[in-house]
């Protein structure tokens, strides 16, 4: 029913940063070619200042659209990162900052995108989250109509919804 211990759940990753992720980004894709998962770069490609948001809406567009199975997103707490991914619809990112959150939050609510936070979690940590995040399946049962409820909430308040704020 998942994947064997240590085995990944995911084929394709993408991942994005902005300058203060830009540090952790190799260890991210060096954990991602361990575990044998292609990894999508979407930058950035130094640690000269960018907007997260720009980095943040195409991994998470590519989850959303099915072309990666899930993101990593890497800013200096995660926080931002999370939050601009968090607007595009499907997209279920968590702020982890240890394999025990990254394991959960996949089991329980089948996120698909991981966000990390470099000036708050270091390198160990961020190896063992990711492989958490990328090797632990969702447990269905009980959590499935969580995410339904999830994707209610969605859609009520997303373009189209009828409770459209403006």
């Amino acid at each position: 029913m998942g994947a064997e211990a240590g085995e990944s759940v995911f084929r394709r990753v993408a991942v994005g940063c902005d300058h203060g992720g830009f540090s952790l980004k190799e260890t991210v894709l060096e954990v991602l070619g361990q575990l044998g998962i292609q990894a999508a770069d979407f930058g950035t490609s130094s640690e000269e200042s960018v907007d997260y948001p720009s980095f943040a809406l195409p991994v998470a567009e590519a989850v959303s659209r099915g072309e990666c199975d899930a993101g990593i997103l890497l800013c200096g707490t995660g926080i931002g990162m999370a939050i601009a991914a968090n607007k595009v619809p499907g997209v279920r990112a968590a702020v982890c900052g240890c394999s025990c959150t990254a394991a959960l939050t996949r089991s329980h609510n089948d996120a698909n995108v991981l966000a990390l936070g470099a000036r708050v979690t270091g390198g160990a940590l961020v190896q063992d989250a990711v492989r958490a995040f990328c090797t632990t399946p969702f447990d269905g049962g009980r959590h499935t109509g969580r995410l339904r409820a999830i994707a209610e909430i969605e859609e009520k308040y997303g373009p189209g919804g009828s409770e459209r704020g403006g």
